[in-house]
């Protein structure tokens, strides 16, 4: 069998090796201007100008992206690919979690349902973004097609919905009771390292420095979230399938996509833009991702998204079955679905 026919998961094994140097080094990449850069907000914000409020509100923005990549960081850690030690990547996954406002535990679970069933129309749910297929959607009352197209609406999506779950959902572990007592006992751990660590800001700076600075970061860092995992699942190109039929490598390769963004975007996005790769083989640690494409090029054509790609993802809400790909609302009413 050649180095081609094998399967992916064969190809991608040399890559599974966890670098506890470079893991190291990418959280102090990552924690240090994190910290500087919050530092400068306060600052700015301290000086008390227009225009430095302005500077402040503008770097929000990065300290957001700087957030996201430590839940890059975390993220790995639930995969068991950031460090060579379990207890390593747990307990950095656990403090990594009080700093993104995510429990450990809970949320490894629920990605860990994800990636067992990412693509599969009958077993939807678990960790992913809710999606109707046309049948679904059409069966329906007022109300539910109603509180459907809500849901999808991209100010829900990308702004209150973020919000709503980094802010409170993750407080608790809702949807958690089959995985035992553990998704609880992070939850509430995880409740209480964000209550001592909201009041130790609290008390250097003030209630109003954390609710200008902390709360928009941990916001707008979801939003960013949020809209990574969409575009990662629900893009044109997109495939989904039931059972039996549905394979693992065939749903990760191509019901994932390669979100091809400019360098310093993908950098603190932590490379998971290389998604159909990360579902190919999720012990890959994200530093080593580039370096996947880069050998195996024909991974590059997979998928691919640019960011101007990305935008017109918004407007796919369902999955039509007969026609095999998502659609919009628009082309729904229009008779798409229906269409010969």
């Amino acid at each position: 069998m050649t180095q081609k026919t094998k399967p992916w998961s064969a190809r991608l094994a040399p890559y599974r090796r966890p670098d506890n140097k470079r893991a190291v080094i990418e959280i102090a990449i990552t924690v240090v201007p994190f910290v500087a850069l919050w530092l400068v907000i306060l600052w700015l914000f301290h000086i008390g100008m227009v225009t430095t409020h302005i500077a402040a509100l503008l770097a929000l923005i990065p300290a957001a992206g700087l957030m996201v990549r430590l839940f890059i960081i975390q993220h790995d850690c639930g995969h068991g690919s950031m460090f060579s030690s379990r207890r390593a990547n747990d307990w950095v996954g656990r403090v990594l979690g009080v700093v993104t406002m995510t429990p450990y535990e809970y949320w490894r679970s629920l990605h860990a349902a994800h990636h067992a069933s990412s693509g599969n129309l009958d077993r939807r749910g678990m960790g992913d973004i809710d999606t109707l297929t046309v049948d679904e959607y059409l069966s329906k009352g007022f109300f539910g097609r109603l509180l459907y197209r809500l849901y999808r609406h991209p100010a829900v999506m990308f702004g209150l919905g973020p919000a709503y779950l980094f802010l409170l959902r993750h407080r608790i572990p809702v949807g958690a009771m089959k995985a035992g007592v553990k998704p609880w006992l992070s939850t509430i751990a995880n409740n209480i390292g964000i209550v001592v660590m909201s009041a130790v800001l609290i008390y250097f700076t003030s209630w109003t420095t954390f609710l200008i600075i902390q709360i928009p970061i941990v916001v707008i860092g979801a939003s960013i979230g949020v809209w990574m995992f969409y575009v990662q699942h629900q893009f044109d190109e997109t495939h989904w399938d039931r059972n039996p039929t549905w394979k693992h490598e065939n749903a990760a390769l191509h019901g994932s996509s390669y979100y091809d963004l400019p360098k310093p975007l993908m950098w603190i996005t932590g490379n998971i833009g290389i998604h159909h790769v990360h579902h190919l083989s999720s012990r890959i640690p994200f530093h080593k991702l580039p370096q996947v494409v880069k050998d195996h090029p024909e991974l590059a054509n997979i998928g691919r998204l640019t960011l101007l790609d990305s935008l017109r993802c918004v407007r796919l809400t369902l999955w039509d079955e007969q026609k095999k790909k998502l659609i919009s609302f628009r082309d729904l009413k229009g008779g798409y679905a229906t269409a010969a």
